[in-house]
């Protein structure tokens, strides 16, 4: 391999490396990795066909039922109100810097599709025909700066008027 081109010796540097490290010695009968570590190096093929070995060693429907514990599951209701995600989170629009805004809307929800797709509906009325997934929505809170009511229900208007008189 390197005989052929020996001036690009350092693209094979950390295939090498991870060989060595993951070889059993014979004096000490394992591998510099789980000297170093304290357990074998688990390779990325072991985690897609999700070994035997793996699941034992890491007991990982433990693992995985405390995640789950953790993770909140988000659903939307039909007329509920919610932000849609405008950047993918972590980027900026150039200009903006930091301040770049990272929500739009209040949209409502038109329709759920399932399967944690949702048919949005924005205030003008108009229906968007692409599905949204979900994880791109958040639920919308009205503050006290919000300039615009949103309205989901158009008896919330005539409700409210009966109340002033």
């Amino acid at each position: 391999m390197l005989e052929e081109n020996p001036r690009q010796w350092h693209e094979k540097l950390s295939e090498t490396l991870w060989a060595y490290r993951t070889s059993k010695r014979e004096a000490t009968d394992m591998t510099p990795y789980a000297l170093t570590y304290g357990h074998d190096a688990i390779l990325p093929m072991e985690i897609a066909v999700q070994s035997i070995r793996i699941a034992q060693q890491y007991n990982l429907p433990a693992v995985a039922r405390a995640y789950n514990k953790r993770v909140r599951n988000k659903s939307f209701e039909e007329r509920e109100v919610v932000w849609k995600a405008i950047l993918l989170l972590g980027t900026h629009v150039a200009g903006y810097g930091k301040w770049s805004p990272t929500w739009e809307g209040p949209f409502i929800v038109k329709q759920v599709i399932g399967l944690g797709a949702y048919r949005l509906q924005d205030q003008d009325g108009d229906i968007y025909a692409v599905p949204t997934n979900g994880k791109w929505l958040k639920k919308f809170y009205p503050t006290m700066w919000d300039s615009q009511v949103v309205q989901t229900d158009p008896g919330i208007e005539a409700e409210k008027d009966e109340i002033i008189v």
